[in-house]
């Protein structure tokens, strides 16, 4: 930790903003275990401490009971990942921070010890989270601007920012961003893609021409943006109930390795646009986003997949090729990768901001 966090992180204990029913993810085990603070107070506080991300709500709130609900919506992220974006958001004394996705309030707290409570502005789309989160700062004695809304949207009567930080994933930057910070400034966001939940950190320098360009730091893992999240009831009809029906081919040697390898699958969101993927077992599913088109391919224990593939978009052989130009290209990860954003859309590169394609 640099000398520039130690105090705050000091100033600001993570459970301080947690509330007395949690839900602490295991990566191990990838499953959430229950910690209830009335029930064991010394089990939830060590749940408190560890380096592990917390599910705070589930089901936009609509969750009640201690079981896990079916779609974590807000949650405390693990403090070694708050502490490596706060330290990429590179801020110095007196910067203007506009923070979205407040969460437990517990990021912007940091903030404020860093930078003073009139220097930071945080937007939350959920109303309850909103108002919990301002009262938990307000106990801990930080009073930054906590807004309820949209956070796409930004916050344009504090604008310009020197910074722009998001604690929930996207996959478009809203340009409102771009335009509400400075020349110079830095917009840092988890960023993927619908083909999976696998993102990476953006960090997008602002220019004089209102376009903010820079590359990915490392691979993260987000809850979406609530305006950006996949409804994935959009796929149920693109499957009939006959489709075992369907002749399927022998695929080429092609791996699930490969298939749901973390730098293949953030490869290929990056190069078949409007795809989605779900990995299910041994069993790997394709949609096209824009018609019925779909592609299953089943691995076996040993040998070639076999794949069923139906509509006009032939994605089992777009992913295919994409995996032949990743390994071209010498299999690059993610950081690897930069992105640019415009007034008319945003664009991917490799190595090279003017080698760009379309995303």
């Amino acid at each position: 930790m640099t000398s520039d966090w130690a105090v705050p992180f000091a100033a600001v204990p993570r459970a301080a903003f947690l509330p007395e029913r949690m839900w602490v993810w295991d990566i191990e085990t990838q499953a959430t275990e229950l910690h209830d603070r009335r029930a064991d107070l010394a089990a939830w506080t060590r749940a408190a401490h560890r380096d592990a991300p917390i599910v705070t709500q589930w089901d936009d709130g609509r969750h009640t009971g201690p079981a896990a609900g079916k779609l974590a919506t807000s949650s405390a992220s693990m403090p070694s990942v708050v502490l490596s974006m706060l330290r990429d958001l590179d801020v110095v004394d007196g910067a203007r921070v506009l923070e979205i996705g407040t969460g437990t309030g517990w990021n912007a707290g940091l903030l404020c010890a860093r930078l003073g409570d009139a220097n930071v502005v945080t937007v939350e789309v959920d109303a309850q989270v909103a108002a919990t989160a301002r009262t938990a700062l307000g106990r801990a004695g930080w009073r930054p601007e906590v807004i309820c809304g949209d956070g796409a949207a930004g916050h344009r009567d504090r604008a310009p920012f020197d910074r722009v930080i998001a604690t929930a994933g996207v996959r478009r930057v809203p340009y409102a961003w771009v335009e509400q910070t400075r020349p110079g400034g830095v917009v840092l966001a988890p960023w993927g893609t619908h083909y999976s939940n696998q993102e990476a950190l953006v960090r997008l320098t602002v220019s004089e021409d209102g376009t903010a360009s820079g590359p990915f730091l490392r691979a993260v893992e987000f809850m979406t943006l609530r305006g950006q999240r996949l409804d994935w009831e959009r796929f149920s009809g693109h499957v009939p109930d006959h489709y075992e029906s369907i002749p399927a081919v022998r695929g080429t040697d092609a791996t699930l390795g490969e298939l749901a390898g973390l730098a293949q699958r953030f490869a290929c969101g990056l190069r078949m646009p409007r795809c989605a993927q779900v990995v299910n077992g041994h069993r790997v599913w394709l949609f096209d986003m824009d018609s019925t088109s779909w592609t299953l391919a089943e691995f076996p224990e040993e040998g070639a997949p076999l794949v069923r593939q139906s509509g006009s978009r032939r994605l089992w052989d777009e992913v295919l090729g994409v995996l032949d130009w990743w390994e071209r290209e010498g299999s690059p990860e993610p950081h690897h990768f930069g992105l640019t954003v415009t007034p008319d859309g945003q664009s991917a590169w490799l190595g090279d901001a003017a080698d760009a394609w379309t995303v």
